[in-house]
């Protein structure tokens, strides 16, 4: 299996090249030369079989001779070992409305309660692995709205030749979210309050790639969402979730960064037939806007009660416009280039087109967000996240169909405590693993937005 960038500028890479550095050197961002496929048959096979063997199945045909089969088994199960739920990624019913069954497809059953676990447990093992093969020592700076930072720590931290640099806006994650990241008592972890939003921090990511000799320098790679090892991983539990129904569901996914509804485009040009992908906004609608309106334009960042989809940029679409534009790599890299001077883009009819026969988008607001979940609690009693609960909204907002409704549940209710208890008046209950958290010290810096700061700041920390 090779890899290509969707800008067309970089040479073919293996997966184990593409795990460790994330983005392209062209700025684009990696996808397999050919998507790997499944038959029906094989898919429908996938009912029944634990989570591990599926995962292996879809991993398997993306890391080609770079992971034996017995290395990929092993970091697979040992990814998997400490979740709570034996299913790894449950289905739960939630009672039946005016439009069909919906299910829940619960991803918060890892070490930090978010949908990150899935991928990054697995990542950060291949990575250490991959990374002792080649020998030589890696610099990580990640981006987080909130739970990749956590998700990261919890995959990397403490291993040896990798040094973790965590960048979250200040004051725009829950103090849950927070915690878990600055009470990490590793000391290969470093964690950044940027003064900004995280539009912000993912731009000063990008910026340091962009600085080719000291990236290379400092070995610098990404886990965030660009890394496709976390796409691949990802569309697991679209298999696994269509499988378990036995028959084809519409996924409605919380978006923002559009890393974990890509993977269900990539499970579908694999060969899982979804009939729809829902993107399910906050007010930071970008990509509602960009869908129903046809011009991919970003505007200011705006604090919502789901913060981890206060995102006005969302890195992965450019896979999503490179696949759309019939994998024009000259026309994305072009694209992203004027989106890069300008902040708009107007798409394309025909990349519009291609676009809307896959997605749909609907955007919530707050009031929505509390509103849907004192409803959803009252009428099943399950309590849901704000990032849920933005999706329920968008599934209650589809025209009644037979075909079932798959809704990422993306977190645990308890990292969002002030946002529940202000929906149903009383706490969400905290898990043990999220209780430790709030006693330990908290070890970060503050730092504003600017590039040779940051710089800085990573090559003292770096600096023997």
């Amino acid at each position: 299996m090779q890899f290509i960038s969707t800008r067309g500028g970089a040479p073919h890479a293996s997966f184990s090249d593409v795990l460790l550095a994330g983005l392209a050197p062209d700025g684009g961002l990696y996808l397999p030369e050919s998507w790997p496929q499944f038959s029906a048959a094989e898919i429908a096979a996938f009912a029944g079989k634990p989570y591990q063997v599926v995962a292996y199945e879809v991993l398997s045909r993306f890391a080609g001779e770079s992971f034996t089969a017995d290395e990929l088994k092993a970091d697979i199960q040992a990814a998997y070992a400490g979740f709570e739920s034996p299913a790894i990624a449950p289905l739960r019913q939630i009672a039946p409305s005016s439009n069909g069954s919906q299910y829940l497809l619960e991803l918060f059953h890892g070490p930090t309660f978010a949908f990150k676990d899935i991928a990054l447990q697995i990542l950060g093992r291949l990575f250490a692995r991959a990374l002792t093969r080649r020998g030589g020592k890696v610099t990580i700076v990640a981006a987080t709205s909130g739970d990749t930072g956590s998700a990261a720590i919890a995959a990397l931290g403490g291993l040896p030749n990798i040094e973790v640099f965590v960048l979250h806006p200040r004051g725009r994650v829950s103090e849950v979210q927070r915690r878990q990241m600055t009470t990490s008592p590793h000391a290969n972890v470093h964690n950044v309050a940027l003064e900004g939003s995280f539009d912000d921090a993912q731009g000063l990511v990008k910026d340091l790639f962009a600085q080719t000799e000291f990236a290379q320098q400092i070995g610098l790679t990404a886990v965030n969402s660009i890394n496709f090892a976390r796409i691949a991983a990802q569309a697991v539990y679209y298999f696994t979730a269509t499988a378990a129904l036995g028959k084809p569901a519409t996924f409605v996914v919380p978006t923002g960064n559009f890393g974990d509804i890509f993977a269900g485009e990539a499970a579908m040009r694999m060969g899982l037939d979804v009939p729809r992908l829902v993107i399910a906004t906050n007010a930071n609608d970008i990509m509602a806007r960009a869908l129903n309106d046809g011009v991919y334009a970003s505007g200011a960042s705006h604090a919502t009660l789901s913060p981890s989809m206060d995102i006005q940029v969302a890195s992965n679409f450019e896979r999503a416009l490179f696949e759309a534009s019939g994998r024009d790599g000259a026309w994305t890299a072009a694209a992203m280039s004027d989106f890069a001077k300008t902040r708009k883009l107007v798409l394309p009819a025909p990349v519009l087109v291609a676009l809307r026969a896959r997605y749909s988008a609907y955007a919530c607001n707050d009031d929505d967000t509390i509103a849907t979940i004192k409803t959803v609690a009252a009428e099943t009693g399950q309590v849901i996240d704000p990032h849920t609960a933005v999706a329920v909204h968008a599934a209650r907002r589809i025209p009644a169909s037979a075909t079932p409704m798959v809704i990422l549940s993306t977190a645990h209710a308890a990292k969002f405590p002030d946002a529940v208890t202000r929906a149903i008046g009383r706490d969400p209950g905290m898990p043990d693993g999220l209780k430790k958290v709030m006693d330990l010290p908290e070890k970060l810096d503050i730092l504003p937005n600017d590039l040779s700061l940051l710089r800085q700041f990573i090559s003292n920390r770096l600096a023997p």
